[in-house]
């Protein structure tokens, strides 16, 4: 069967896409999967309208899940509706304001409602679902921190991850280390955020950081395969999940402290710090508009 009639078949019973200002969703009945796709605007980083929008997705999730006595959902998958793009990372511009103007308040708002989403994503909204990430295009800073929040993360070969946020003398602040340190130890964590490398999806899977890593194109196709795989092993997929949550799960208050040091950080960059932070923003401009 061909990738394509592969993907029809088991797809046919999606709903049509419900449009947000900053995402994408939709329901597949036949895979009792939801699906969220980002936007971003003016680019693909973590604004905190695509917060607020992920936040209430989320939301109507967990009050479905409730509503129906979990039968809603099995699977809840997060992606990119940009070509090439996962997402950036944190809205630098809105850093930049907020650290001139000393505004601890404004920014310490920001990075709890981004540890929300991590958290929610790693605990799987608190209910009897899986999560999934599907990065088909790169992932930077709080885009990587989010990608690997999933319990599933699938890759697309030749996707580039990394944490830049050395670059301009600050350090992810939204979950890396800790999801990081869980999944490959806290030595090579700490390697991968001093070094602000990219690393490419191949490299990521080998490292354990990626789940599944699919070939070129075939992203979609991997997550399908993935969830017709676990139904003929669901219980066993299930109480691993649990097993995990019990000894891997990073628990709210560790995101909420390191989030709290990230804003205090983050009020001490130079201005020569700043200047780079913008330049960033200049080459996420040209990358989006190329």
């Amino acid at each position: 069967m061909s990738n394509v009639a592969y993907l029809s078949d088991i797809s046919r019973d999606q709903q049509s896409y419900e449009n947000q200002s900053q995402i994408k969703t939709h329901y597949d009945g036949k895979n009792k999967a939801g699906w969220l796709l980002m936007k971003g605007a003016p680019r693909p980083s973590f604004t905190p309208k695509l917060l607020k929008d992920i936040g209430d997705y989320f939301d109507s999730v967990k009050l479905e899940m409730q509503e129906t006595n979990g039968e809603k959902y099995d699977y809840l998958i997060s992606g990119s509706d940009v070509e090439g793009v996962f997402n950036l990372g944190g809205d630098l511009d809105l850093f930049c304001r907020y650290i001139r103007d000393n505004n601890r308040e404004g920014l310490l708002e920001y990075a709890m409602q981004s540890i929300d989403l991590v958290y929610r994503n790693m605990a799987h909204l608190d209910v009897d679902l899986t999560t999934i990430t599907l990065v088909q295009g790169d992932a930077l800073g709080g885009g990587f921190e989010s990608a690997i929040s999933a319990n599933v993360v699938v890759a697309e070969r030749g996707v580039k991850m990394g944490m830049p946020e050395i670059l301009f003398n600050l350090f992810p602040g939204m979950g890396a280390y800790s999801i990081l340190s869980r999944k490959i130890g806290a030595a090579a964590a700490e390697k991968m955020i001093m070094s602000g490398s990219l690393y490419s999806a191949e490299e990521l899977y080998d490292m354990g950081v990626v789940d599944i890593l699919a070939e070129k194109g075939e992203g979609e196709l991997a997550v399908y395969r993935y969830i017709n795989s676990s139904k003929r092993s669901k219980n066993t997929r299930k109480i691993l999940r649990k097993v995990k949550d019990v000894c891997d799960l990073v628990s709210y208050e560790e995101l909420k402290e390191i989030a709290t040091v990230w804003a205090d950080a983050a009020l001490q960059l130079t201005a020569k710090d700043l200047r780079m932070m913008e330049r960033l923003v200049r080459r996420q401009n040209i990358k989006i508009d190329a």
